[in-house]
């Protein structure tokens, strides 16, 4: 499962909510491995904070909000920072399964009466997404399963990079979508005492 911690928009206050928050997440679950971490504008925090873990946390998903008077603006009067936890989907990786089909067939063409009678054209099918490809352009059976299986490996990995800038833009969809109240969790003070 995929995780963000993120503080939206909101200003350094939010920004260091989100690591105390990691922070207070590491010492409750020992499996979370951090994915990648983005340092807040002024560099005091955290806008967000992507980690995996094996157990799930979808009650954590929503907003947490943090009661603390302002650590670097001693004047201000705001005391309540909201930060956002969303459970990212993750797209599978199309090249980790490697479930092939192999079917081999007579291929016509250049070659004399030995492409009629030895079955020389091959297709492969990965089987978890339907893509086929077909070689048929050598006169061997193995140069042929060779080229299909080189086309198949650059269509995977075309595929497999489109899905990681998919999850980079749902990941930043959901970074600036924090709704601020009905808190899942609450903190109070410096020393990020958990409320509720």
């Amino acid at each position: 499962m995929r995780v963000q911690i993120s503080s939206g928009q909101g200003p350094a206050e939010c920004e260091l909510a989100v690591g105390l928050f990691y922070r207070q997440l590491q010492k409750e679950r020992r499996d979370m491995r951090l994915v990648q971490s983005a340092h807040g504008k002024t560099g005091r925090g955290y806008s967000s904070i992507m980690f995996e873990t094996e157990e799930d946390m979808r009650e954590l998903e929503g907003s947490v909000l943090w009661i603390c008077k302002s650590p670097f603006r001693p004047e201000h009067r705001r005391k309540n920072w909201f930060i956002d936890v969303s459970i990212l989907e993750q797209l599978p990786d199309a090249r980790e399964d490697m479930k092939l089909r192999f079917e081999t067939f007579c291929s016509g063409g250049k070659g004399g009466q030995h492409v009629n009678k030895v079955e020389t054209g091959v297709r492969i099918i990965h089987v978890p997404t339907g893509i086929s490809v077909v070689s048929t352009e050598a006169r061997s059976q193995h140069m042929n399963k060779k080229l299909a299986m080189n086309r198949l490996c650059d269509i995977l990995a075309d595929m497999e990079l489109e899905n990681r800038q998919r999850e980079k833009e749902l990941a930043w969809l959901e970074h600036t979508r924090l709704e601020r109240g009905n808190p899942v969790r609450i903190y109070e003070g410096m020393q990020f005492i958990r409320k509720k």
